[in-house]
């Protein structure tokens, strides 16, 4: 029988980033749980495996856990690793919103990995916190990219989220909501509902169009939501030369955007009773990535700290799959210090 310290030289944590678009499997050594002992920089990843869309909402269940049995597969593969050495498992996946999607994820799973490896299943936003605050599930994270979400947690362990509805039930503040004000405000500004914007000549010398008649038919020839998003730059681009349509859409998305990290700290009292506690909220998305004149991340953290002065604002070292190992890590760590067996 193998040692304690055989059982730790060889024991695996896995992280799953479980999106819309692509999912992502990263395999990581056992990490001493000594509170002494600091985080190694950079982060030891054995084993990356990627394959596409695991969201069950998106691609139905058979689909979703077969990407991710496959990127869970492959990442061991890849670590020289097997099952047997897993010792915990955190995914983070798009579409779990209710308790039944845990559970559904959770039976997958265990027929993965029988016995005693710890399994925590929760929303993709967790692992995306948690690449910002090293595992830590304490704080607000704010993802805008194609989609966007607010989603906090509590160190006693409450949760809570706004945003996150999709694009037809209203995440204005993201790409696809972005995108979707501009293409709308020039089909108005074509039909004489609306001002005139910059935004129509870039539009249509971008998408190779001859007239505004003809994005109507572009919009509509494919649903894929990103494909709207990816006209957000042109929206920037417009707005830094002083576009009024598209520095006003931009401006509401701010709002929107700030709205959702409020609300969460709202329900939780993360800045405590008066406004001033210290808490972290992890920024994460293309959406909030930094742009030379009109910098919608730099908007939403100003619009933040305005509310919340003691909010520490974070850009993540890390990818979102990281964060849901070092998740699962400090879950065993936490039980570890608490007297509980692994």
């Amino acid at each position: 029988m193998g040692s304690e310290s055989d059982e730790c030289s060889t024991a695996v944590i896995l992280g799953v980033d479980g999106g819309t678009t692509s999912t992502i499997c990263v395999c990581l050594p056992l990490l001493p749980f000594c509170e002494q002992h600091q985080l190694p920089d950079p982060l030891p990843v054995l084993g990356r495996a990627a394959a596409g869309c695991s969201n069950h909402n998106s691609v139905g269940e058979n689909a979703a856990r077969e990407t991710l049995e496959q990127v869970i597969n492959e990442a061991l593969s890849r670590a020289g690793k097997n099952r047997s050495a897993v010792l915990a498992i955190c995914l983070g996946v798009s579409g779990v919103n209710h308790p039944s999607d845990q559970e559904r994820i959770l039976n997958w799973m265990r027929n993965m990995f029988p016995g005693n490896v710890k399994i925590y299943v929760q929303n993709d936003a967790v692992a995306a916190l948690a690449s910002g605050t090293m595992g830590k599930p304490h704080g607000c994270v704010l993802i805008a990219g194609t989609g966007c979400i607010a989603y906090g947690f509590t160190e006693d362990g409450r949760e809570a989220r706004a945003a996150g509805a999709g694009p037809v039930l209203g995440d204005w503040g993201s790409g696809y909501g972005i995108a979707s004000r501009a293409l709308t405000a020039v089909v108005k500004a074509h039909d004489g509902r609306g001002p005139e914007t910059m935004l129509t000549d870039c539009f249509l010398k971008s998408l190779g169009l001859a007239s505004p008649d003809e994005i109507i038919g572009w919009t509509y020839a494919d649903s894929s939501w990103a494909r709207i998003a990816a006209l957000v730059p042109l929206v920037v681009s417009c707005a830094e030369v002083g576009d009024q349509v598209a520095d006003e859409i931009l401006k509401n998305a701010v709002q929107e955007l700030a709205l959702s990290v409020k609300a969460v700290v709202q329900r939780l009292y993360l800045a405590g009773e008066d406004g001033s506690d210290s808490f972290p909220v992890v920024m994460v998305g293309g959406v909030l990535e930094n742009n030379k004149g009109w910098d919608i991340g730099k908007e939403v953290i100003d619009s933040i700290l305005k509310a919340y002065p003691g909010a520490c604002t974070i850009r993540p070292k890390v990818e979102p799959a990281i964060g849901a190992a070092l998740f699962a890590w400090n879950m065993m760590k936490e039980k570890e210090a608490n007297g509980q067996s692994r």
